[in-house]
């Protein structure tokens, strides 16, 4: 069921990125601060067990690594978009889109887990 929720978002939102005329690659910043606050968070919630806390953890980085993920597409476009990597950079953006994918579909693994519980 995962696998499958997560092949719609990531279809979703990639379709999305490719049409959208917002600009999601001058967002990098507030997406690195986001990171680091889910860090803490992750931190904090190693002291503080519960399905609860797990729960909203893994709801916020599915979201935060879905904003990442039409983030990671528009800077591999290219095009009108302020930043892009060069298209000899093709590994690193394999590799990025990927880790997002995993990252989503790790997340939602949680939350299917916990919801099913």
């Amino acid at each position: 069921m995962a696998v499958g929720v997560t092949a719609a978002v990531c279809f979703a939102l990639t379709i999305f990125a490719l049409q959208t005329r917002w600009d999601f690659t001058i967002l990098g910043g507030a997406l690195l601060v986001g990171a680091i606050v889910l860090m803490v968070f992750g931190l904090v919630a190693i002291f503080i067990p519960g399905k609860t806390i797990t729960l909203v953890y893994a709801s916020l980085a599915a979201l935060l690594f879905s904003l990442y993920l039409v983030f990671d597409t528009q800077i591999m476009l290219g095009g009108s978009h302020q930043y892009a990597i060069s298209p000899e950079e093709y590994i690193f953006a394999t590799l990025t889109l990927y880790l997002d994918i995993v990252n989503i579909f790790i997340n939602i693994l949680t939350i299917l887990r916990f919801i099913r519980d």
